[in-house]
């Protein structure tokens, strides 16, 4: 795992690249601190902030062939490089390290962009060639490695996170008004979209490639439910249900330091410490985030399955205390409006588990989308089929539903029926499943002097995308999942972003291709969906204490807008001031202002869930404002000391080898 920066400019002066680039780097050196190296030729100049977990003592980027033509600077991991190698070496390809830095480099000088879909990892990456002078940069399919460009002096920037960009000379950030009413209304940033004007983020599965000035971006491969193996019966299913996850899970533990395993006390992250301990010939170091909150806390779940496992448990506990007084710096590194504040316990979870000595987790991020384990898929059933029941089976059907929200009375059970008959029919094209979630979005947009149509760029995504009318209800639900909460929130600003703010690399078994593409095959098969998870708890289900495999899912959440209410921290000034919510030129300053005071002023009981959320919307706005466009209270940047391998006209003679020359920058 890395963070990567670099720029293609064509008519700048080279001899300032390598000062540009230790600043960047500087700024991203949390995701890497092991190592930093960088490359420069005239036109281009690519660096690495180096976290080393496979080949630490040859892996170093950035990387050439041997010709010194090609250059890769890559962040990630590529779970199948092994057999990725034994192909390529069959092919004659010839290697230097056992990295698979050097087999990503080499399958695209061979295979080129056919590469990408043969990848199963995480990753994002950059690879320039010197001849041609073209630069492509390429992420995986399921966005769980950022990569952000920007367009600027006639040229290109990259990064892994857009902070790098506060060190590019002259570089600006504006909040992009348009795109924040898109990420108010349906929580997240789409895979493109930032909140920030000129910058874009490499889509899902996307590649671009800047070539003689002209940039063209492609996607290598689409999202969809029909590339399944075939499954015969229920226990054909659910024995390939435990073949595929004990495959993923063995891949990812590819590595050269230890592997610990994020434990919340579910069942999704119960099968990935159950199969990790399975694989390993010692106590698997298991990590958990508990609540002074009963209401959030499930650390005896959490206890259950680390002592049925025998693992070396550490607990985190969280209050009140610590989102507020973490949660400036956790949105740093977040760098996107966020609707809860559960990414800040997560942020101080990774804290921990470096100071513990661990550089690589396994969590379970992405089980729920491929295996149809948010409630949003039965309430879409629900809903599709709502006006051919009876009054009696719509009431069993919504009571069955909502279990573990133990504040559901008989006059909960009616206001959700009446809200069942008036989302019972599409109103958004396409967005059927993602109605009711919306409204609260809605609600959030009244942030904003002009929302505009807050959905009109889901719509638009959802429209363009290949055989997407002929999804059924729910896997369009699952479709925008993938869209929207898993890239943009949970394996971004609570996954990747938090894990690598202290040089940690989260890796997620259940988003494996194979894995994603079996769910899909038994997806509604043998049952029909109201069970949670049921194939998955099954295949686990001998193997598991039963009160893993029977608990129902149990949403992880932290305190949000009380947190800020009771503890009153001095950052509430950017909200609760008008003349500073004045300097955020889009926002309705009276609705906002309203907002701050009910949220101050009333008990906890009082404030809506839609009312919470937006609060939150509205301190990490002006929050982000201040660091990103204000500059204000940003981190100190600590220029990289980087070995550089430098090909610039100016410089020294050098060694034309595939390492350049090397100069130490400070």
């Amino acid at each position: 795992m890395c963070g990567i920066v670099g720029f293609l400019l064509p008519d700048a002066d080279s001899a300032a690249f390598d000062g540009i680039l230790s600043a960047m780097l500087g700024r991203i050196g949390h995701r890497g601190p092991d190592a930093a190296g960088g490359f420069a030729d005239d036109r281009c100049a690519m660096g690495t902030a180096r976290l080393a977990i496979i080949d630490p003592a040859a892996g170093a980027q950035p990387m050439s062939d041997a010709s010194g033509r090609y250059w890769i600077c890559y962040n990630g991991e590529i779970y199948n490089y092994r057999e990725l190698r034994a192909e390529l070496e069959a092919r004659g390809s010839i290697f230097r390290t056992r990295s698979d830095t050097e087999v990503l480099l080499e399958a695209w000088i061979v295979w080129g962009a056919k590469c990408l879909p043969k990848l199963n990892g995480g990753f994002a990456f950059a690879v320039y060639d010197r001849d041609t002078r073209t630069l492509a940069l390429a992420r995986d399919r399921f966005g769980k490695r950022p990569l952000y460009f920007a367009r600027h002096d006639g040229g290109l920037l990259f990064a892994s996170e857009m902070k790098a960009f506060l060190a590019y000379p002259g570089f600006r950030f504006e909040q992009n008004a348009d795109q924040i009413a898109s990420i108010l209304g349906q929580w997240t940033p789409l895979p493109h979209q930032t909140g920030f004007t000129g910058i874009d983020s490499l889509g899902l599965a996307e590649w671009l490639e800047v070539r003689d000035g002209t940039l063209t971006r492609r996607c290598y491969e689409h999202l969809t439910f029909d590339r399944g193996p075939a499954v015969t019966s229920e226990a054909d299913a659910i024995a390939q249900i435990r073949a595929a996850l004990t495959d993923s899970v063995r891949l990812r533990l590819r590595s050269d330091v230890e592997v610990g395993v994020y434990l919340s006390g579910g069942l999704d992250s119960s099968i990935i410490a159950l199969l990790t301990s399975k694989e390993v010939d010692r106590s698997v170091a298991t990590f958990s985030i508990a609540f002074e909150d009963a209401a959030l806390d499930e650390s005896d779940a959490q206890r259950e399955i680390s002592d049925f496992l025998h693992t070396d448990h550490t607990t985190l506990t969280i209050g009140h205390a610590d989102i507020v007084t973490n949660f400036e710096a956790a949105l740093y590194h977040a760098e996107v409006p966020v609707f809860r504040s559960a990414f800040v316990p997560m942020y101080l979870l990774s804290k921990r588990t470096r100071e513990a000595g661990i550089k690589v987790v396994l969590s379970g991020e992405g089980a729920d989308e491929a295996f149809l384990g948010y409630d949003l898929f039965k309430e879409t059933q629900l809903r599709a089929a709502w006006d051919g029941l009876d009054d009696a089976t719509r009431l069993d059907r919504i009571a069955s539903l909502y279990p573990h929200l133990d504040h559901y009375g008989p006059r909960d059970l009616a206001a959700v029926t009446g809200l069942y008959h008036q989302f019972s029919r599409e109103h958004m094209a396409g967005l059927f499943s993602h109605e009711l979630r919306f409204q609260n979005g809605r609600f959030s947009t009244r942030l904003l002097r002009a929302p505009g149509d807050a959905f009109a760029a889901i719509s638009g995504l959802a429209a363009e995308a290949p055989g997407f009318g002929a999804l059924t209800a729910v896997q369009k639900a699952q479709w925008l999942e993938f869209q929207t909460l898993l890239p943009g929130y949970l394996l971004s600003t609570q996954g990747d972003r938090m894990a690598l703010a202290h040089g940690v690399e989260n890796r997620c078994p259940f988003l494996d291709k194979a894995v994603v593409d079996l769910a899909s095959s038994v997806n509604l098969r043998f049952d029909d969906g109201f069970e949670e998870k049921r194939l998955l708890r099954h295949a686990f289900a001998e193997q598991l204490p039963p009160a893993i495999t029977t608990k129902r899912k149990f949403p992880y959440r932290a305190p949000d807008s009380a947190a800020f209410a009771s503890m009153r921290p001095d950052m509430l000034d950017a909200v609760c001031s008008e003349q500073e919510l004045a300097k955020l030129p889009y926002l309705d300053v009276r609705f906002a202002t309203a907002l701050v005071n009910k949220i101050l002023s009333r008990p906890a009981s009082e404030i809506s869930t839609k009312e919470n959320q937006t609060f939150m919307f509205l301190m990490s706005l002006a929050l982000l404002h201040r660091q990103f466009v204000s500059r204000e209270r940003l981190p100190a940047i600590v220029p990289a000391r980087m070995t550089f391998s430098d090909y610039r006209s100016r410089a020294q003679p050098r060694n034309q080898s595939s390492q350049g020359s090397f100069i130490s920058v400070t």
